[in-house]
């Protein structure tokens, strides 16, 4: 795509320091996409690259149109075991993307053509993985124009329910187990739990506080091990603290008897909103408070107070304690993007994908087989 003065034109950020001094710019492309997620974020994603983005190389691919950030690609390569892009955030977030200013005026159209011209550049001799895409998102849109090879995979499941208040969530329920919940619920206001939400001024020191009682929570059970890593906690505190500014994030607070025995990180976003984590004190499982009734309650009132918010999403995962409340099952999808001269690459990231599946399956066969007992 010709570049230049009366058209758009791309550049790739490469560096750290030059990444942090977008966050303005970034905030308002943020703000212009209507599929971006809080994980699509600057705070998020530079505090992410901080932490994270060792024996990796900055790949963020820029598109200005006079000057105007309209679309941007935030993305590493990584070596091993062949050169591959992905997007910053890896792991920890429940969703990735490109940002990409919406303009009914057929702009966003000329932007994405941009960014994808961009990123054909970058892909020579390497893949472009995009994992845990919403459904919806804008590189659904770049995979549909991709001239080159290229796969679309199914990824981690996701559960939603409707952005509506807590009662019309539990009348969604069968009444016996609508009748539980708001049993439930009933306990909680007897106990006298208050509930505070806490000022952006103070969420990076309250979720430090958070992560020690989410250490607490999991004590001699099994845990995500990264979330008990330091890397994790600088990352979290750090990001957090800059996204509560933005709205994008919100720290709650739950006290009994004037301590806190809970506390709740809700990532907010007029597209959805949902608990990323939290920590509660084994006192009140030991006193049987039903602290995901608690959590969800809470998530629900955020977005009663203002927060906008298309779904109120459970995030990845279909834990049992979720599929309680009848929610919608949407599979985040993962796009995988190649030249025909890393077609070697793209068949090997296939393979591995393949592998991976069926030595799982064989996992869980086993173990329905009682695999592992004495």
């Amino acid at each position: 795509m010709p570049e230049g003065a009366s058209g758009p034109v791309v550049t790739v950020c490469g560096d750290a320091a030059e990444f942090g001094a977008l966050r303005e710019e970034w905030n308002r492309l943020h703000r212009a996409c209507g599929t971006a997620t809080p994980f699509q974020s600057h705070a998020w994603l530079h505090s992410w690259w901080l932490s994270y983005g060792g024996g990796s190389r900055l790949c963020v691919v820029l598109v200005r149109q006079g000057g105007r950030l309209v679309a941007a690609a935030p993305l590493m390569r990584r070596p091993r075991p062949f050169p591959t892009l992905t997007p910053l955030g890896t792991d920890i977030s429940d969703f990735s993307d490109v940002l990409v200013e919406a303009d009914p005026a057929g702009s966003a159209d000329r932007a994405l053509d941009a960014l994808g011209a961009g990123l054909w550049r970058l892909a020579r001799g390497a893949v472009i993985d995009f994992r845990e895409v919403r459904p919806g998102s804008a590189v659904e849109a770049l995979h549909d124009r991709w001239p080159g090879p290229r796969r679309r995979l199914d990824d981690s499941a996701c559960l939603e329910l409707p952005a509506l208040p807590m009662d019309d969530l539990v009348q969604r329920l069968p009444r016996p187990r609508a009748q539980r919940a708001r049993a439930k619920m009933r306990k909680l206001d007897a106990m006298g739990i208050e509930r505070r939400v806490v000022p952006p001024a103070e969420a990076g020191s309250s979720v430090r506080r958070l992560l020690d009682l989410h250490r607490l929570q999991w004590q001699e059970r099994k845990v995500t091990t990264e979330h008990v890593k330091p890397r994790f906690a600088e990352h979290l505190s750090r990001s957090v603290a800059l996204m509560a500014e933005t709205g994008d994030a919100v720290v709650t607070e739950f006290s009994l008897d004037g301590a806190v025995v809970a506390a709740d990180l809700t990532f907010v976003s007029p597209r959805l909103a949902g608990g990323y984590l939290y920590g509660a004190h084994p006192e009140l499982r030991e006193r049987k408070i039903d602290v995901a009734t608690m959590l969800l309650r809470s998530c629900a009132q955020h977005l009663q107070d203002g927060s906008p918010a298309g779904v109120l999403s459970l995030l990845r995962g279909t834990e049992p304690y979720k599929l309680h409340w009848r929610p919608e099952q949407v599979v985040n999808q993962r796009f995988l993007l190649a030249r025909r001269g890393s077609a070697p690459q793209l068949a090997a990231l296939l393979a591995d994908r393949r592998a991976r599946s069926l030595a799982k399956q064989a996992r869980r066969a086993w173990k329905e087989r009682g695999g592992g007992r004495a």
